[in-house]
């Protein structure tokens, strides 16, 4: 298996940071995820929101490679790729260790204070 893309090395870690910002699209990375590919009818159906504005949220997505898409005759079918949102994680990672970290040094503190 080739090794995957950095997010940095092409960029589109702002196109995917830009679309996970929108609670709308990270429900539709949820419905996807928990739900296997879906079309567009069965997604928007998850929404009140017009067909336009719910087909741009989808548009946003697929830019970011969150999401791809399969014509059926007129139908489209949205699917989750899951290789950005790993990307993402391999990037907060550091961070998570980070806070993680010092929540352990703020315990030992904590320890030390209820001794005292």
């Amino acid at each position: 298996m080739p090794p995957r893309p950095s997010l940095v090395a092409d960029g589109i870690e702002d196109r995917v940071f830009a679309a996970l910002a929108s609670p709308v699209r990270r429900e539709v990375l949820r419905l996807l995820r928990d739900g296997g590919p879906q079309s567009v009818r069965q997604l928007a159906d998850n929404f009140e929101m017009a067909r336009p504005s719910f087909s741009e949220q989808l548009r946003v997505l697929r830019e970011a490679g969150l999401v791809s898409e399969r014509k059926d005759g007129r139908q489209r079918f949205y699917r989750l790729e899951p290789v950005p949102l790993a990307d993402v994680q391999d990037w907060l990672s550091p961070y998570e260790r980070f806070w993680r970290e010092r929540m352990a040094e703020l315990g030992k503190v904590l320890d030390r204070m209820e001794d005292a």
